[in-house]
């Protein structure tokens, strides 16, 4: 039997399902970032989000499921520069974009950063089949590459768990530690000139640590 096309009205359903699910998870990586799991409301995401609880408990049946979902998000958000590192690439110039990335997701999209350290900082409970997972999975796929550019002399040898751990733990607290960084420098990356500042300052670091230029 020939699969037909979905009629309007399902494909407008479907389209706001989505477009819910969507403002669903907004609410919560905002009142999560905030307030933790412990300290949102079921009442507080619905009210976010623009819908009624039910309506919200429908999409996610409770308040844990909801913050799970908002962290994978988060961390495919995260870790998708790192998808970008690839063996065929000039070593020098693949650090210095993978590095801009971090920092601009540092400056654009902090509330995520934070809210990954939180869950990390109490010990993962929900996101650590995530982190064995996925994150390690895809971390030993680049390790692997570094590996090889050490191996062909392209880049100084370092241990590449070390190298990813560094790079991010330099470009996140630009997030992390904002209110920080404000409060030293009275700057932060919203500023054009701190950012590109930033941004070369970091790479400048990681690549002579490198031998690189």
């Amino acid at each position: 039997m020939a699969l037909t096309a979905p009629k309007p009205p399902e494909r407008r359903r479907r389209k706001d399902g989505e477009a819910r699910r969507a403002a669903i998870l907004d609410a919560g990586l905002e009142i999560f970032a905030a307030f933790g799991l412990h300290g949102a409301s079921v009442d507080r995401l619905a009210e976010r989000a623009g819908l009624s609880k039910t309506n919200l408990l429908y999409y996610f049946p409770s308040k844990e499921e909801l913050y799970v979902a908002v962290l994978r998000r988060v961390l495919a958000i995260w870790l998708d520069p790192l998808q970008s590192l690839d063996a065929d690439s000039e070593p020098a110039e693949a650090f210095k974009a993978y590095i801009r990335a971090k920092l601009t997701l540092s400056r654009d999209a902090p509330q995520a950063s934070r809210l990954f350290c939180l869950e990390i900082v109490q010990g993962a409970p929900l996101l650590r089949p995530e982190l064995e997972g996925p994150l390690r999975d895809l971390v030993e796929t680049k390790a692997a590459i570094i590996r090889g550019w050490i191996a062909d002399g392209r880049i100084g040898a370092h241990d590449p768990h070390h190298l990813i751990f560094s790079i991010w733990a330099i470009t996140q607290h630009y997030a992390d530690f904002a209110v920080q960084v404000d409060a030293v420098t009275g700057r932060s990356l919203h500023d054009p000139d701190f950012f590109e500042s930033t941004v070369a300052n970091t790479q400048a670091m990681i690549l002579a640590g490198l031998g690189l230029r």
